[in-house]
């Protein structure tokens, strides 16, 4: 039985989402058990008796605006975010799913659940919406701005692993954002990190890549420092909501153009689906010694239930013990 810890009280519409898609997730795997952290009197409402479910009150958590998560997790361990991740360290649960603060939830990893010896680094790595609907992997979306080119090798490695395990794709396509495709192109740092992902034998490296390429490129893993790919991430998806606005805007333009729309319902739906990145999951807090997933803040019961499904999926395919192994070799060969 797979065990997950749920952040009952994160989440910009806590907690009925997260409450929903929690039991969105008991109703659909069979192998996963939940434990959830919050205000008992807030989720009652949504809250169906399940016997693979526990509830464990707090009436404390995080408001999604906090500005000094350190000072919270040191003045207050009853918040239901580090609750639920105490819950992972003491072996309790095998990973943690929340809609909270991220920044948060990168201190709670830090103190509670710690950083895994081979990763000396941490990244946030969302699966990003594609053209063809299977998604890609960036990192580092946020956790750190500087970077050592070793570093990205790291999260180049762990990436690799779980889009293999978890994403299915076979010998994964590595790829590094950069200002142009040339080998030569970028920083010195980007030039350093190229020479390392090349030279690996542990990956399937297959150049630079431009950030136009993001919807469309043929890799599975899109890499980069936390600088660059947070404001990747964050054009992608202010993108998505500008074309959708636009394509509202037309269609009530005239007329012809919203019975053409009526005729294209289907199609719209699946049109806006496919730029949703709440359909893939949430984003993996990659570096940690136990899953963490951190879902994002706007869920709604779907979102949040898809991350409960990536957890599910990271912890099935054993992805922290295989990185392990993976990075320990690494370093022996380097010795």
């Amino acid at each position: 039985m797979i065990r997950i810890a749920v952040d009952g009280m994160g989440g910009d519409y806590a907690p009925e989402p997260i409450v929903k898609g929690t039991m969105m997730a008991l109703e659909k795997f069979d192998n996963i058990e939940i434990t959830l952290f919050g205000d008992e009197t807030k989720m009652a409402p949504f809250l169906k008796q399940h016997p693979r479910l526990h509830v464990v009150h707090t009436p404390h958590y995080l408001s999604m605006g906090e500005k000094d998560p350190i000072h919270q997790y040191r003045t207050n361990k009853e918040l239901s975010m580090f609750m639920a991740m105490q819950h992972v360290k003491d072996g309790l649960s095998d990973a943690i799913v929340s809609a909270g603060p991220t920044q948060a939830l990168v201190v709670g990893g830090h103190f509670i659940i710690r950083r895994m010896p081979e990763m000396r680094r941490v990244a946030i790595a969302p699966v990003m919406p594609s053209y063809d609907g299977r998604g890609r992997i960036l990192l580092d979306s946020g956790a750190n701005v500087d970077f050592k080119p070793e570093h990205l090798l790291d999260f180049a490695v762990y990436a690799s692993i779980m889009a293999e395990k978890v994403l299915k794709r076979q010998n994964p396509k590595i790829a590094l954002i950069n200002i142009g495709t040339e080998d030569s192109k970028g920083r010195d740092f980007d030039k350093e990190t190229f020479a390392l992902l090349k030279n690996s034998p542990h990956l399937n490296f297959i150049g630079n890549m431009e950030p136009k390429e993001v919807m469309t490129t043929e890799a599975d893993i899109m890499i980069s420092d936390g600088f660059t790919a947070n404001i990747v991430m964050k054009t992608v998806e202010g993108t998505a909501k500008g074309l959708g606005l636009v394509l509202k805007r037309e269609i009530k333009s005239s007329i012809f153009a919203t019975i053409g729309a009526l005729f294209m319902r289907n199609a719209l739906k699946r049109f806006k689906k496919s730029l949703d990145a709440s359909e893939i999951g949430g984003a993996l807090l990659m570096g940690f010694n136990q899953v963490v997933i951190k879902a994002q803040g706007s869920s709604k019961e779907n979102g949040f239930y898809n991350g409960i499904r990536q957890a599910k999926e990271m912890v099935e395919a054993n992805v922290i013990g295989l990185v392990t192994e993976t990075l320990k070799k690494k370093e022996e060969s380097q010795a």
